[in-house]
């Protein structure tokens, strides 16, 4: 005869942890959605500034009427001359040149965006065709043959990016019951071991840079080292919530709004704000200065990826502190237990009591530190 087992509050414990923790997959589905296909699913030219080159009335008018045809696709401007146009381009203030006459050329800077140079290059390609002419383009900032498509450094970037937050969950998770001292040296030291091994990836390995690779690789290190800092410092704060932070900080928001793929004039105002400040943005933004532009505004985007890194600083020593005070508070109380339980201990019932009574507070702490670094470890 068959006994019908009934589903006990064990087993209802155990599917509300699962069904609870379920959540952080839902969101991170979410996320991610909204935010990838946000940035990328419909890319489009906005206040894109090109030049075209002429101080003449042809040129004039050709500005004229891209500009009003362009209904704030373009930012059109006229120059004088070529060497100013070209000039513009090395110091990533317009995106394209046109040159009109009976043999038009379009001068772009690949190395800036390269989907950025091929949106001029369509606009002016259909220019040149109602001409009847064949358009000549001419790149004055080309990217290395290890990166034909420009987009090699937003990939370095995703790589810097999971080796610096996968080590926070971990160090997060695993080294918890670590002292916060211990758990900065270990961010530290990691942020060196990630940034090393992006250098081999931009030179030995791919070659996605031609030269500056010892500013390629100090950039990889401020980067990777800000997210560590501030994911280690996070996780005082957020504990089994700190993966999806970090995960929502520096990749959902961090690669959409860096211009590896598209910059700021063909995504949606949102990214583009965000491009101005992040560190995912400061990264690329700042290898392409460094490593194609002669180190044009390379200050700026430096000066992001410090600010980064302090910030994180700032959270590990905050962090340091909460946990300092946690700890004060949990000896405080621990001795007060201690001192009641001597009192306490008068009968052999209710020393017994006692007993089962801290052992089952350990088992609480113990499944609860448990349960935060199952979290981290799935995440990951």
């Amino acid at each position: 005869m068959e006994v019908p087992v009934s589903a006990g509050p064990s087993t209802h414990s155990a599917l509300r942890h699962v069904l609870g923790h379920l959540l952080t997959p839902l969101l991170m589905c979410i996320g991610m959605g909204l935010a990838y296909l946000g940035a990328f699913h419909a890319p489009a030219p906005h206040d894109l500034r090109v030049d075209v080159v002429g101080s003449g009335p042809t040129a004039q008018v050709l500005a004229q009427t891209l500009q009003d045809e362009g209904a704030g696709a373009l930012d059109v401007r006229t120059v004088a001359d070529r060497a100013t146009a070209v000039t513009s381009l090395r110091e990533q203030g317009s995106f394209g040149a046109y040159i009109p006459g009976e043999k038009p050329e379009l001068i772009v800077a690949s190395a800036s965006s390269d989907t950025s140079a091929m949106a001029v290059e369509k606009v002016f390609t259909k220019v040149a065709a109602a001409q009847d002419a064949p358009l000549k383009v001419t790149d004055v900032a080309p990217v290395a043959s290890g990166d034909p498509t420009g987009q090699g450094v937003f990939f370095l970037l995703v790589a810097l990016s999971i080796g610096a937050y996968a080590s926070v969950a971990v160090i997060g998770g695993a080294g918890a019951a670590l002292p916060m001292k211990i758990r900065a040296l270990l961010a530290a030291a990691m942020s060196l071991v990630v940034s090393l091994i992006g250098a081999l990836f931009a030179g030995p390995v791919f070659h996605l840079v031609d030269q500056g690779l010892g500013g390629v690789w100090a950039m990889s290190w401020l980067y990777a080292a800000g997210i560590l800092l501030v994911g280690v410092g996070l996780h005082t704060f957020l504990r089994r919530w700190t993966t999806l932070g970090v995960m929502v900080l520096f990749v959902m928001l961090n690669f959409t709004s860096s211009g590896g793929i598209y910059r700021p004039e063909l995504q949606p105002g949102f990214f583009g704000a965000l491009h101005a400040f992040w560190n995912g943005a400061g990264f690329v933004e700042g290898v392409r200065s460094h490593v194609y532009f002669g180190g044009h505004a390379l200050g700026g985007h430096v000066l992001v990826l410090t600010l980064w890194f302090l910030a994180g600083a700032a959270l590990v020593v905050a962090a340091g502190a909460v946990e300092a005070r946690r700890n004060r508070a949990s000896e405080v109380g621990g001795n007060t237990v201690v001192a009641a339980g001597k009192k306490a201990r008068i009968t052999e019932g209710i020393e017994k009591g006692t007993e089962r009574e801290t052992d089952g507070g350990m088992v609480g702490e113990t499944g609860e530190e448990t349960e935060a670094e199952m979290e981290e470890a799935v995440a990951v």
